[in-house]
């Protein structure tokens, strides 16, 4: 549904600007979809003046134009016939965007001469399709800028164009009218009153109307006024500038005038050419099957037995609610009309657009629901204004069948606006927001208003009073716990670890798997299981025949299957239960993950690389960081015999205390599985990571000190299979309260360090907590450094 603001303000008297009232249709239910609005298109353009216009020595049709402009005079080279001295003109200099032909303005040579900018006309503005010459303004400074112009003197042209989202119950939102109404009960503005001055009944009408009686259900009630003596022609500018806007195409007055209804107060409306019409009756019927109409899209259609079909002596004239027919359509000569304003069956009225494959603005509004009992009120306006414009006399009021009721009423109870919506609304206020949208309030009964179709019990009250107060004003409450039956929270922290497992694996690129409990023993024997303890006494296959002992069996077996089918590079992971044994204290909780390939798609660059331990140690540590795990912990080797002997690590807090596995599988493993590698992974084991001593809502305080850290560097020779971690955790025992960290920076393997030896280098950061350290206090720890190293590795200082 489109509009524009001054559309909307013909309906609505408001003060509020645009960006409210775009901001309050949405929180309405009136999703704002977009919003032309030409004022910020045409921001750049200014007003010039032609001061000399002399032919171009290289070319007939151009002449060469010196432009008083806010830039200062320059020169412009135009082609338009009506480019000539002491016009004013709207101007494009370089470097404005000009819409029309999807160009920015540059500075040229055309034939040889510089041109300095653009006289531009309404097409390239998207104004108009006027383009036989460039724009002549009746007045104007110049520099001024162009929308401010347009503003004070054409104001249509920079009208704002609304479009908004119309959910299938809200048809009484498909005329500016409804939209306006809905604004006003938030009380953006006040409703104008539609004021209406019928026109007097002069004669008898030529046309009558009936209704078959086995049709009154799809077309209960038919109005209708005969017009003579109009004249057809072009509709006035201001009715062509807003059907343009929206997206019609102004065809003339006599057709122009039924959209217009159509969209202002959600009115469709027919104008037949009275002349055209034979017999003197319309008769509305249902079809019999067969016949068929050249409609006024000019396609033929047929039509299916049922179907609700308005006919003269001669046939068929229009398809009932969606299509009028091509013969007594409107044309230049037309000069005797009859108005029709109908009801039709919403049901019915879809059937037949869906089967004949028609999309029309009646259609779409008959489906949703009109308002009934508006049906002669929006003749009435209609004739009003072909009479106003066109001309003519009008007929006695003709009709057939009655307005179908409407009146439906339901109980208001004020308290369930609380209970539904969970917002606190006085009664009163409740009552007054019911009446601003039309609804009449009789003791405790609220009856819906003929346009509000979509109301059909006591909740749509309460969720009409909810909606004009704004589902802004929820406030989040939690459920009260001293209230009986709400239960106290039940996830144990085992339970939110795994949670927080799960997100932060997601959240590192690893897709989750979902897999059985139960694998071959061939598997199972891999990671340690496969005995008779976790056998399965009922297997449902020979391939899941035991307990598994761990998730990565699972998750290679996954990667297999996805490398067999292309895929190469994968990222997997499953939090889930384990076995190690057949007694209840060898169940278990695991997070594990898998990588296999690259680390990213091949490209020029070569950034992607195979993955390798390093990748899945970091993941690890930021999952065990995210479920609470110390940041201090060692990493030792030791794991179990399905992991790559040298390229795998330990997480732990000392040597009995495990908090997970990081590394490369072993190739024998990697071959029994028929995974292709290089394949690494991670194990965690949440319950082994330690609670926290007390239960803390925020995070410590940050221990910072403006006291200057201090760097060392240490080399030590060592023999070639001591363990790096080794040193590392020895020279960083040496004063645990002043080292704050120890990093290996560097290896040199042979040449003056001698056979059987390297030379591992640190870097130890001193970080002093009360006072700046003094050269004797860092020889000091420097000397205690390298004590503990010798001790621990028999390494020994490098000189």
């Amino acid at each position: 549904m489109k509009f524009t603001l001054s559309w909307l303000k013909d309906h609505l008297d408001t003060e509020a600007d645009l960006d409210t009232i775009l901001d309050t249709l949405t929180d309405l239910g009136l999703e704002v979809e977009g919003v032309e609005n030409p004022a910020g298109r045409l921001a750049d353009f200014t007003i010039g003046k032609v001061l000399t216009a002399e032919k171009h020595p290289e070319a007939d049709r151009l002449k060469v134009c010196q432009v008083a402009t806010d830039a200062g005079e320059l020169q412009i080279i135009c082609g338009a016939p009506n480019a000539r001295a002491g016009i004013t003109v709207v101007i494009a200099r370089p470097g404005v965007y000009v819409p029309g032909i999807d160009t920015t303005i540059g500075v040229g040579k055309i034939r040889g001469i510089e041109s300095h900018g653009m006289m531009c006309s309404e097409r390239e503005m998207e104004l108009s399709d006027e383009h036989d010459g460039i724009i002549e303004l009746p007045s104007g400074e110049v520099g001024e800028r162009f929308t401010d112009w347009l503003a004070a003197n054409d104001p249509g042209k920079v009208d704002p164009v609304i479009e908004i989202a119309i959910t299938p119950n809200r048809g009484d939102a498909l005329g500016v009218h409804g939209i306006a109404r809905d604004l006003a009960a938030r009380g953006l503005g006040t409703l104008k009153p539609l004021t209406l001055e019928r026109v007097p009944e002069s004669f008898p009408s030529p046309v009558s109307v009936t209704i078959d009686d086995d049709t009154r259900a799809q077309a209960p009630v038919f109005f209708g006024r005969y017009i003579r003596g109009v004249k057809n022609g072009p509709s006035p500018q201001w009715l062509q500038d807003r059907l343009r806007a929206i997206g019609l195409r102004p065809i003339s007055f006599l057709v122009d005038v039924t959209n217009f209804f159509t969209h202002d107060m959600n009115r469709p409306l027919h104008v037949f050419d009275a002349d055209q019409l034979k017999g003197g009756t319309l008769r509305v019927h249902r079809a019999e099957g067969g016949e068929t109409l050249e409609a006024l899209d000019h396609k033929v259609y047929s039509f299916e037995p049922g179907m609700t079909l308005i006919s003269d002596a001669e046939g068929v004239e229009s398809i009932a609610g969606v299509m009028g027919g091509a013969r007594t359509g409107c044309t230049d000569e037309t000069v005797n009309v009859f108005v029709e304003a109908a009801v039709f069956d919403p049901v019915r009225t879809a059937y037949t657009g869906r089967a004949l494959k028609i999309h029309s603005d009646a259609r779409y509004r008959f489906e949703r629901g009109i308002d009934p009992a508006f049906t002669p009120e929006g003749m009435e306006h209609a004739v009003r204004m072909i009479v106003d414009i066109a001309g003519g006399e009008a007929s006695e009021v003709v009709q057939a069948g009655e307005v179908p009721h409407w009146r439906r009423g339901y109980r208001l109870d004020t308290d369930r606006v609380q209970s539904l919506v969970g917002m606190d609304i006085p009664a009163a206020e409740q009552r007054a927001t019911l009446e601003r949208l039309g609804f009449t309030l009789e003791g405790d009964m609220a009856y819906a208003p003929p346009w509000r179709t979509d109301i059909l019990g006591e909740a749509d009250l309460v969720e009409e009073v909810a909606r004009i107060a704004s589902l802004t004003r929820l406030v989040g409450k939690p459920l009260a716990r001293t209230v009986p039956g709400v239960p106290k929270p039940i996830l144990t922290p085992g339970q939110k670890r795994q949670q927080i497992g799960r997100r932060t694996a997601a959240a590192l690129g690893y897709d989750e798997c979902v897999t059985y409990s139960f694998i071959d023993q061939a598997a199972a024997a891999l990671f340690g299981g496969g005995t008779d303890a976790t056998r399965l006494e009922n297997p449902i296959s020979s391939e899941m025949s035991h307990m598994r002992p761990s998730l990565l069996p699972s998750l290679a077996a996954a990667a297999a299957r996805n490398q067999a089918r292309g895929f190469a590079d994968l990222s997997l992971f499953e939090v889930g239960q384990v076995w190690a044994g057949g007694e209840p204290e060898d169940q278990g909780i695991e997070i594990a993950g898998l990588r296999v390939g690259r680390t990213g798609p091949k490209d020029v660059h070569g950034t992607a690389r195979a993955v390798d331990l390093f990748d899945v140690k970091a993941d690890a540590e930021a999952i065990l960081s995210a479920i609470g795990a110390p940041a201090k912990v060692q990493v030792l080797r030791g794991g179990e015999g399905w992991w790559h002997p040298g390229r795998h690590g330990r997480i732990c807090l000392g040597p009995k205390k495990v908090l997970g596995v990081f590394g490369e599988l072993h190739p024998r493993v990697l071959k029994a599985m028929d995974l292709k590698g290089p394949a690494v992974a991670f194990v965690i084991w949440p319950e082994q990571v330690p609670l926290p001593r007390k239960a803390a809502l925020a995070r410590p305080a940050l221990a910072a000190t403006d006291l200057q850290a201090v760097e060392r560097d240490f080399a030590f020779v060592v023999d070639a299979d001591t363990a790096s971690l080794d040193l590392v955790n020895a020279a960083a025992g040496a004063d645990k309260a002043l080292i704050d960290e120890v990093r290996l920076f560097d290896e040199f393997v042979g040449g003056s360090v001698g056979e059987g030896k390297k030379s591992l280098a640190i870097t130890v950061r001193l970080q002093p907590s009360e006072a700046t350290l003094t050269e004797a206090e860092i020889e000091a720890v420097a000397a205690k450094i390298v004590d503990k190293v010798t001790k621990a590795t028999g390494g020994v200082l490098r000189g």
